[in-house]
Order: C-alpha cells, then structure tokens, then sequence
C-alpha cells in the first residue's frame, strides 16, 4: 500500500505554505471546489485549485484532489480495499517512470480517519495548456496546415509513445489530452486522468481500444482529420497492411457503437 509520497523538490514548497501534512491539505479551502464532490458508492470524491507561494516570493497553481470511502478491488489485492487514488497515482508515477509526459507529482497521503478511507493528491497546475477539445481546436480543420500538423504529429507520437510501453489509457479522450504551443511553434503534450490506465501485453488491443475513445469523442474532426492522426501514430506516409487492419478495426466498433445508439 502506498501510504504517502512527497516530492523532494516540492517538500519545501510545501513547508513555506504549513501544507506538508495530510491535515493541512485536507481542511485547505475545504468547501471551495473547482470540481464538486461526486458522490457515488457510499463515498465522495472532489477536486480544488488554490496558489501557494514559492520561498521566492511567485506564486504557482496546483491542483488538490480529495477522496472519502472511494474504493477499488484487485486480482492481487481481492481481499483489500484499495483508495481508486492509489491506482492513480501509481499509474502517475508509473507513467513518468517510462517517460509519458503527464502531470507533475507534489504529494499523495492516505489515512483511516473515524474509520473512513481518505486520499490526497496534489499535482501542479498545467499552465499555458489546453485540453485538446478546447474550442480553439475544434473543429482542428479550421487551423492552418502547418500548426495543423504540428499538433496533430505531437499528439499522435506521445500516443504511440504511452502504447510502445504497453500502457493503455482506457479512458482516452480529447478532455484528458493537454497541449502547449510555444512561441516558437514547438508543442509539448501531457495525459491526465490515469485512474483507469493500466499495462497490457498486446499492443493492438491497445491502439484498438484507446484511439477508438479518441475518434469517438473527435466529433469536430473530418475523415481526413482522422486519416492525418492515425499516419502521423503509425510515422507512416501510407497505410500499411497492418495498419490498414488496425484501422478498419477501430471502424468497425465505432460503426458497432453507433448501431447500438
């Protein structure tokens, strides 16, 4: 069990703030949500975004997610129930092990308080990005070709590189795809929402299933659109015969989705 991580770098962050405690961050703006509490299975889980001050004197957003008797059962650990937390800050920190960019760790706690499971974490803001559903990229059409295929390429080989490692999102939607434009024109890319990740073996099934999630939520993208991503994940100027069999899987249940709506 993953009791409590804190980032060397962040310790004393969070030490200038008096937030280097499970206490401090649990009662912090306790009732200020930026994502409300959802309630489920007899238990909450809620998300807040505060500033704390660098020994600097600056200021730097993170985020505080917060959880209560929000549980998950495992093949390894049938008999234990495990915070839905934990999964996703192993997944975090397992990501950024194999070099997934995604976000930056600060703290995770979890205690049994009056006998309720409770879970921290705290990751840092991501400044400057933006998921790539914002209304800026949709429909991605309506941007030139060049920045086009800038972001198109960045997020597409990122893709690939979290599949290369075996790792499948399982909830892989444009919301949970994060990217940053430079100045220069360079893009930097970062996942988010790893709960549900997890390492499989076979990496069609993990193309197949996560770009499937992609291309379904991409209601703003042209077959074309579609056509420019799935080349630009595979680094191909063609199809080839096994890309060609992946893709007319990933067709084959969004036509089979779209029957049963």
């Amino acid at each position: 069990m993953l009791k409590e991580y804190i980032n060397d770098a962040w310790l004393p962050v969070l030490r200038h703030n008096h937030l280097d405690n499970f206490g401090a961050l649990w009662e912090l703006h306790k009732d200020a949500w930026f994502e409300p509490p959802n309630y489920r299975r007899g238990g909450w889980s809620g998300v807040i975004k505060t500033s704390i001050s660098l020994p600097d004197g600056q200021q730097v957003g993170v985020f505080i997610k917060r959880q209560e008797n929000h549980f998950f059962r495992s093949w390894r650990n049938f008999f234990r129930l495990t915070a839905t937390f934990e999964r996703e800050f192993r997944n975090l920190l397992n990501f950024r092990k194999l070099g997934v960019p995604t976000l930056e760790p600060i703290y995770y706690c979890q205690k049994t308080v009056d006998g309720k499971l409770r879970a921290i974490i705290v990751t840092r803001e991501l400044e400057c990005y933006k998921p790539f559903d914002d209304d800026c990229y949709n429909p991605i059409s309506q941007l030139g070709r060049s920045r086009r295929h800038r972001l198109v390429t960045t997020v597409a080989r990122t893709l690939r590189g979290m599949h290369e490692a075996h790792l499948q999102h399982n909830c892989l939607y444009l919301k949970h795809v994060f990217v940053k434009e430079e100045p220069d024109g360079a893009v930097d890319v970062r996942l988010i929402d790893l709960e549900k990740a997890k390492w499989r073996p076979f990496k069609s099934i993990i193309t197949t299933r996560d770009l499937y999630s992609l291309y379904r939520g991409a209601e703003g993208w042209s077959r074309t659109d579609r056509l420019r991503f799935f080349l630009a994940y595979r680094n191909e100027h063609h199809l080839s015969v096994e890309s060609k069999k992946l893709a007319r899987a990933i067709v084959k249940r969004l036509m089979h989705k779209n029957r049963r709506v």
